[in-house]
């Protein structure tokens, strides 16, 4: 046990360690981390600073815990926040000096006045601040001491606390968090890639029902990575809201936006179609264990370690990564896509006839691939007319 205690010491010292040679060779999360505790750490100083000043409420708890609170987050945010947790500080904390003064026992007043503020706290308008109200109520019992004019100089402190983290968020460093939307996006891309090249270098031969399912598996994770990335691009956005710096930090190429989320979710979507399509053909013949239509598998192998190559292309351009370079290169990729799409589709048709299993297959393939190949190549969200396609695989999401 000892050791196993001083193992993981070791472990979390090591990783404090690399995070810091992290935060101190350049930017990224630890930097990020770094640049937020001194934000907070200077907006709390001021705001007790100022209010220390200005109130004859010496203690001005309120002023730095609201701007401590407000500066960990984007600058939209933050001023939506000191909205909320401002109105919630001077409810609580009227309500506790008008319980307080009238029953003149602060545990009587606890007793009346928490369990109404909580009650209040739920209230949807005020958001994940609604819980600041019973807080404020309890730190104005504790404190000893009740008459309008304390709870005035409170009230007035969480309004310049509110202030004072809004304005050092906006102008200290505001954050925009587009980093981390290129992280997500190039871990989709990458996943994405990595499906694709293990069923093409496992159809290159006969593959096994074991295979089909791992790679259905794998494939079932994806919508998961897919809804961090989401996650991602609305913090990214809202980050650039009310931000008077987000124009001169952001990337010639911007964050991925809907319709790169679309894109990937419809990629997702056609490898569980087409990872589907494989375990039910294996699965077909469960004693052999095996699928042994090479003939049709092989000539999809290949389009698919040329579709998988367009994806990682694609992936460039979206992460910010020699955009101009990577977007000439995707064109060129995507042709050659679409190019060895008509060639499956000529070689799959002139073989010789094939039994009935087989040609299912076949058939099933050819109708992935021409989604994924819709999909990836310019226009392919549109068809002949212009119009949105609404073809969508039916796999599960």
């Amino acid at each position: 046990m000892r050791h196993a205690a001083g193992g993981k010491v070791c472990a979390e010292a090591a990783g404090v360690a690399r995070s810091v040679r992290r935060a101190w060779r350049g930017p990224g999360r630890e930097r990020d981390l770094v640049v937020l505790a001194c934000k907070a750490t200077l907006a709390a100083v001021l705001a007790w600073s100022v209010a220390a000043w200005l109130l004859r409420n010496t203690l001005a708890l309120m002023a730095p815990w609201v701007a401590l609170v407000l500066v960990r987050t984007t600058v939209y945010r933050s001023v939506a926040w000191a909205v909320q947790q401002t109105l919630a500080i001077a409810l609580g904390t009227v309500v506790a000096t008008a319980g307080a003064m009238a029953l003149g026992r602060p545990v009587a007043a606890m007793l009346l006045v928490l369990p109404v503020m909580l009650l209040i706290g739920n209230w949807q308008h005020f958001g994940e601040q609604g819980i600041a109200g019973a807080t404020s109520a309890l730190f104005t019992l504790a404190g000893g001491e009740w008459s309008v004019s304390i709870a005035a100089d409170r009230v007035l402190a969480a309004f310049l606390g509110a202030g004072v983290g809004v304005v050092v968020n906006a102008l200290v460093l505001p954050p925009v968090y587009l980093r981390s939307v290129h992280e997500a996006a190039g871990g989709v891309v990458r996943e994405c890639c990595a499906v694709l090249e293990a069923v093409a270098d496992g159809l290159q031969g006969p593959w096994r029902y074991e295979q089909a399912v791992r790679w259905q598996e794998r494939a079932r994770r994806l919508p998961g990575l897919l809804r961090g990335l989401r996650s991602a691009v609305e913090r990214a956005e809202e980050s650039t809201r009310l931000n008077p710096e987000h124009r001169r930090r952001a990337q010639p190429s911007g964050p991925p936006g809907e319709e790169t989320l679309r894109t990937l979710e419809d990629v997702a979507d056609h490898l569980q179609g087409l990872t589907r399509v494989l375990a039910e053909a294996a699965a077909d013949s469960p004693a052999a264990r095996c699928v042994r239509h090479t003939d049709v598998t092989r000539p999809y192998a290949d389009f698919l370690h040329g579709v998988s190559r367009a994806l990682a292309v694609y992936g460039r351009t979206v992460t910010g990564e020699d955009t101009g370079e990577a977007r000439r290169e995707l064109e060129r990729t995507l042709r050659q896509v679409e190019a060895a799409h008509e060639d499956l589709r000529a070689r799959l048709a002139g073989r010789p006839v094939l039994g009935p299993a087989a040609m299912e297959l076949s058939g099933s393939l050819l109708a992935e691939a021409r989604r994924l190949t819709r999909r990836l190549c310019p226009g392919g969200d549109t068809g002949r007319d212009g119009r949105p396609r609404r073809e969508r695989t039916t796999g599960a999401r």
